[in-house]
């Protein structure tokens, strides 16, 4: 028998706002869509991120934070890592992303960015640098990493 136990969003809310950043019900919802319908490159990124692949760090992915989804939060370093595709290429976009990354680093959380292409084609030099980011947010614990 199953023991989980099933929280629904508002209580979720209640229960730990810090994480969310004042995240709407609306913001959750969009991001379990997006948690669905996830880019070939944010797979990727997932399946090295997921289980404490990396030191240990437990990300989380299409995460919301305040009015935002980010595509992976780690939120014991602060750590937000987006994904950007073709979309992000226009200068509209660039602008946007921008003012966004800014947004984010106002609530002290650090933010790295890499395209599909990056991690479709160099996804070694992607993961080595969020390993060292990792690294140094969070100094290694007795050879553990992230505790």
């Amino acid at each position: 028998m199953n023991n989980r136990c099933i929280i629904t969003v508002k209580e979720l809310l209640i229960m730990d706002n810090s994480m969310f950043y004042g995240a709407s019900v609306k913001t959750f919802e969009a991001a379990r869509i997006l948690r669905r319908n996830m880019t070939l490159a944010e797979k990727i990124i997932w399946k090295k991120l997921r289980n404490k692949n990396l030191l240990d760090a437990r990300f989380r992915r299409q995460h919301p934070i305040n009015i935002f989804i980010v595509d992976f939060y780690c939120h014991k370093l602060k750590l937000v890592i987006e994904i950007d595709g073709e979309i992000h290429f226009d200068k509209k976009a660039k602008k946007y992303d921008s003012e966004r990354t800014g947004e984010l680093e106002k609530m002290g959380l650090r933010v790295i960015r890499f395209t599909n292409d990056q991690v479709l084609y160099k996804l070694d030099s992607v993961i080595s640098e969020i390993f060292e980011v990792i690294t140094e947010l969070a100094p290694l614990q007795g050879g553990r990493g992230v505790e």
